[in-house]
């Protein structure tokens, strides 16, 4: 396939798009689109055009194993045809989103990078010590403790259960209502639906922890609500919450391991209360915990923008591929 040509996935997943920027071979499972006219076709134009058309092409495809989409029915898909210059000027503005978008990924993923390294340094070094010493957790500053999660003058520790499923509501009668982690979000979850008969409560700042597939997923309460039996509730006696927030953000994969079962993976109270956690000052905690929470603000703003882009971009592909919107050129 010649350079500029359109490859489009064509059997499970459907309607995947991208233009080759060298000359290039494909398998079975996509189809090529090589322009005969290039002056009155814009390859970019087009890729996006068939981007926007990625839901159609799915429900058109055929299979009962797996979706597929014949070289006829791509054939027979009718498009539209601009004028070139407006082609062009479309395509600008929508590669233009989109180098918007990228960027705002790059940013995000070198704060995740940032954020890594440092709960790496600061949750196993501390700030600004210089003695260390092995422990059951690793190696830790010689002034750290090491205590279980169930240890009662450390932590309160609820385990989930669900209300019947005829008390939920989206009238926000009751608690607001989690089953599970869906609804987790980058430090906060936001809960979609009530329930009028609350079993199991998180009070706000708590620490929440999915127990059941997936495991260890960590977000704090925002206020007080009602938890369902894929989620736990850490509750701190004294003001340890955000410290510790990240303590188990770093420790998801060691709590996945934990987990157990066939179908799914859960873990168990007592395997949670079994759990080791380091003891550190508190004034330590909070600097720890502030300079984690700088970077978890800045993560949270980029992703926020990520999205505010990715909205344009879907807006302006509404607008523009269906002539909805032209564009004077």
């Amino acid at each position: 396939m010649s350079k500029d040509s359109i490859i489009i996935s064509t059997r499970a997943p459907v309607g995947y798009v991208g233009v080759v920027r060298e000359g290039s071979t494909f398998n079975q499972g996509c189809k090529g689109l090589i322009p005969k006219d290039s002056e009155k076709l814009n390859t970019l134009f087009y890729a996006y055009y068939l981007l926007s058309k990625r839901e159609h092409l799915q429900n058109i495809s055929g299979g009962s194993t797996f979706k597929e989409l014949s070289k006829n029915l791509l054939q027979n898909l009718d498009v539209p045809l601009p004028p070139l210059p407006e082609q062009k000027a479309i395509a600008e503005i929508l590669s233009t989103a989109d180098e918007t978008i990228q960027k705002s990924d790059e940013i995000i993923a070198q704060t995740e990078r940032l954020k890594k390294g440092l709960m790496q340094e600061l949750l196993t070094k501390g700030i600004g010590h210089e003695e260390f010493k092995d422990s059951e957790i690793g190696r830790i500053p010689e002034k750290w403790g090491v205590v279980r999660l169930g240890d009662e003058k450390i932590t309160d520790l609820i385990m989930g259960q669900s209300p019947p499923s005829s008390t939920y509501n989206y009238e926000n009668e009751g608690l607001p209502f989690l089953q599970g982690n869906a609804e987790f979000g980058e430090i906060y979850p936001t809960p979609l639906k009530h329930t009028t008969k609350p079993l199991k409560i998180a009070e706000k700042e708590d620490i929440l922890i999915s127990v059941r597939a997936p495991v260890g997923d960590v977000n704090l309460s925002p206020f007080k609500l009602c938890i369902g039996r894929g989620l736990a509730a850490i509750r701190f006696k004294k003001d340890y919450d955000l410290f510790y927030f990240y303590c188990f953000q770093k420790m998801k994969s060691f709590i996945e391991n934990i987990g157990k079962g066939s179908t799914f993976k859960a873990i168990t109270k007592g395997e949670l209360e079994n759990l080791k956690i380091p003891l550190s000052p508190l004034p330590e905690q909070h600097k720890i915990a502030s300079i984690l929470s700088i970077i978890d603000k800045k993560l949270e703003l980029e992703k926020s923008r990520k999205q505010k882009f990715e909205r344009i971009r879907q807006g302006l592909m509404n607008d523009l591929l269906t002539g909805n919107r032209r564009v004077n050129v």
